[in-house]
């Protein structure tokens, strides 16, 4: 398999265990109505975790791996730092999530969660 083939893969499963997860996390309401003040409605958060995704993924496999002085760790640790803070501070800066604390809480787990199944799968 091409090292494309397995970053379109990889990317699919990022958006197939990150997505939700940001609209659970966030405590999204069910509709695109006015009904809450305090939360996004799901769909527009389940867009903005997509667009995270495909602003930060890209990187993390493409970027990071080409840079000549660094290490393969340290290229994994920076460019999953990378993923964690940029993807924290687009749900902060949309108020996809209540709280810049939050918007970093969630990031980490969803970066983890995909993390770690990502390994089990590839």
């Amino acid at each position: 398999m091409s090292y494309v083939a397995m970053w379109v893969l990889a990317l699919l499963l990022t958006l197939a265990i990150e997505v939700p997860l940001v609209v659970v996390l966030t405590g999204s309401p069910l509709g695109d109505f006015q009904g809450s003040q305090s939360a996004m409605p799901r769909r527009k958060v389940a867009c903005f975790a997509a667009a995270a995704q495909l602003m930060t993924h890209p990187a993390v496999w493409f970027l990071f791996p080409l840079i000549p002085w660094m290490s393969r760790g340290t290229s994994f640790a920076l460019s999953e730092l990378w993923a964690w803070t940029a993807e924290a501070t687009l749900y902060a800066l949309t108020a996809v999530a209540p709280s810049t604390l939050s918007a970093v809480a969630i990031s980490a787990l969803t970066n983890g969660a995909s993390l770690a199944i990502g390994f089990l799968v590839f």
